[in-house]
């Protein structure tokens, strides 16, 4: 998401293992560097005047991720038509627009999101711009600060920051990280860069990661507060996240009954933490609409389906031996599930939890999400899996005209 600093002893950031005994989320938590930002009363103060006046409509935002499975075609047609895709948003109205952080594979083609999200700024004027996510561990924490201090310069402010861990194995041996050392190094480089982006000044003395104090120019002009997110999978993770005072951003991928316990967990661990209510989460969805309520299904199957398998082949999702590593304890009920339905039916699992059908059942299944979670945003990938430009464009146009302005009327009434 940065022009990429690895982590590593880059100038005066220090890496340095973390001892074995830091393994779950309470001892991180414990751990925890004693200087970390308080800001919370800042953040608490203007999050009790917004929820006076706290809106009912959603915030949509397109998800870009710039897959090529199978290299059907050249990394440089599929950037030509999903730069296409991305100038449609503005012009038919999204909200915002969002890219993740990949490298290495086909899985997803955008190892530099803030550099697409600068060129975006300068081809946009009032379209916010989101992160889903920086993988703080793989930058060097001083370095990504500067990337975001100066993508919100650019654009006027109009960043969304989100943050992550990252768990795929390939990128993290690629990065020369090892893999037990993954959530303890996302806590500390995400604290001294979130601490950095908010007051310009990046310092920090933990066990990872070490910052003599350094000013950042061009500096922060605004605050992240309420604006700021992370992503988390495993309930080990929402303790984490609202230490830091961040919001939620969800990916769907297990019930949603699991995903609201650890939306309650969550919630209760950021007042405790911060002295107010938790920012309502952000929500990416895989979604297809068509007219035709069977084709909407059919393509569903066949695109979110390929989607969804080059995410267990890339995360190795099935691997059983990697809920043995600290900090992947979640990967045993995930290989669990695998086994118990097979592949065929863990792919269909997880496409159920995604949004596809007619505008209607879209808007049915948009609300039910809205209802389990919370969300005030949500985030539209439409181009994924293989999926022609012509088809990607479509199911964008169709989404904006007969699903969106429904989502962002003041009232949300999905029988009107």
């Amino acid at each position: 998401m940065i022009v990429i600093a690895f982590p590593g002893p880059a100038a005066a950031v220090l890496i340095r293992r973390l001892p074995t005994n830091v393994a779950d989320g309470q001892s991180q938590l414990a751990s925890f560097h004693t200087a970390r930002y308080d800001l919370s009363k800042l953040q608490c103060r203007a999050r009790g005047q917004s929820d006076l006046r706290r809106r009912t409509a959603l915030r949509v935002g397109l998800g870009m991720i710039f897959q090529n499975l199978g290299r059907e075609r050249s990394d440089m047609e599929v950037y030509r038509s999903e730069l296409d895709i991305a100038d449609m948003a503005e012009p038919l109205g999204f909200d915002s627009i969002w890219a993740t952080e990949h490298h290495f594979t086909d899985y997803m083609l955008m190892p530099s999101p803030i550099q697409f999200l600068t060129y975006m700024a300068g081809r946009t004027r009032e379209i916010d711009l989101g992160t889903m996510v920086i993988v703080v561990p793989w930058h060097n924490p001083l370095r990504a600060a500067e990337e975001v201090l100066m993508l919100d310069h650019v654009s006027g402010g109009r960043q969304i920051l989100s943050v992550g861990r990252g768990i795929a194995p390939v990128e993290f041996a690629a990065f020369d990280i090892p893999l037990p050392d993954t959530r303890p190094l996302f806590v500390e480089s995400a604290e001294c860069m979130l601490n950095a982006v908010e007051t310009g000044i990046c310092e920090y003395n933990g066990e990872f990661v070490t910052q003599s104090r350094t000013p950042i120019r061009p500096g922060p002009f605004k605050s992240f507060r309420d604006r700021t997110y992370a992503s988390g999978v495993s309930p080990a993770s929402m303790p984490l996240l609202a230490k830091l005072g961040v919001g939620m951003l969800i990916v769907p991928q297990k019930p949603w009954k699991e995903t609201q316990n650890d939306l309650a967990a969550y919630r209760d661990f950021y007042v405790k933490e911060n002295g107010c209510e938790a920012p309502a989460p952000v929500v990416v969805v895989w979604t297809f609409v068509d007219e035709d309520a069977d084709r909407a299904e059919e393509m569903a199957r066949k695109y979110i389906g390929r989607y969804y398998n080059s995410t267990v082949d890339h995360y190795e999702f099935a691997n059983a031996e990697l809920h043995q590593v600290p900090g992947y304890e979640y990967y045993q009920r995930i290989s669990a599930k695998i086994t118990e339905i097979g592949r065929e039916g863990f792919i269909n699992y997880l496409v159920n939890l995604q949004v596809f059908g007619t505008p209607e059942q879209c808007l049915e299944k948009i609300e039910a999400i809205r209802q389990k979670t919370g969300m005030e945003t949500m985030v539209a990938v439409l181009s994924y899996g293989g999926m022609s430009a012509d088809e990607a464009k479509r199911n964008m146009r169709l989404f904006s005209t007969s699903v969106m302005p429904r989502l962002q009327q003041e009232k949300i009434n999905i029988a009107a």
